[in-house]
């Protein structure tokens, strides 16, 4: 009697991450958290509305007086400048936004997010309770790109406001309200990639790194 051998997945050969979808995802988290930071530097780190009596005590010690109309007018540079940066990241980020467009198109068989997202909820039908958060992660992604796309957007129409006027305090709220939202996702993406870590997933940021595994055939 011949030995019976388990036969093996087919696959593809192709990653489970793609070059394209690795260059973007960190790509995309840079430019994000630096956006962060400049909004953390306008609201916490450096205050405008401090930043004109700091001045001024640092140059009384230097024997140098400036009227408080001046003193403003440097904070507001210091203000300018970062709002600066803010604008061209948020550009990048736009520019980034419509590579990860491109990417979904190039993405091939298993490398797509609706293959992924199916071969989870097989895997959940067939009773594998580790991957019924996953079909979640998965849609709560695709909303991640919406509320992205929203603050790209809104950001866009507050760098040419001049040709918005209409909608510009409108675009504003909306503005500011997508950055909450994209606060609280990246939060909550650190702490559950952690939390596959060390528990269902070991490798999960190897994977957004090297590609991953090879997918299977669909």
């Amino acid at each position: 009697m011949t030995p019976q051998t388990e036969q093996a997945t087919p696959t593809t050969g192709l990653k489970r991450n793609s070059l394209g979808l690795r260059i973007w995802h960190w790509s995309n988290s840079a430019l994000v958290m630096a956006q962060l930071l400049t909004i953390l530097f306008l609201s916490v780190i450096v205050r405008t509305k401090t930043l004109a009596p700091e001045f001024s005590k640092v140059l009384a010690e230097k024997g140098v007086q400036m009227s408080p109309a001046d003193l403003r007018g440097l904070s507001r540079i210091v203000s300018h400048r970062i709002w600066d940066w803010h604008i061209w990241l948020g550009l990048a980020l736009a520019v980034l936004l419509a590579y990860r467009v491109l990417v979904s198109f190039r993405q091939r068989g298993g490398q797509r997010t609706a293959a992924k997202l199916a071969r989870l909820k097989a895997r959940t039908a067939q009773g594998d309770p580790t991957v019924g958060l996953g079909v979640w992660v998965r849609y709560s992604y695709r909303a991640f790109y919406l509320v992205l796309a929203v603050m790209v957007v809104t950001g866009l129409i507050l760098v040419f406001e001049d040709y918005f006027r209409s909608i510009e305090h409108t675009a504003k709220e909306i503005h500011n309200v997508s950055m909450y939202i994209v606060i609280a996702f990246v939060v909550a993406h650190i702490l559950g990639v952690f939390r596959a870590e060390v528990t269902h997933e070991p490798g999960i940021t190897s994977d957004m790194i090297h590609g991953g595994r090879p997918v299977e055939n669909d």
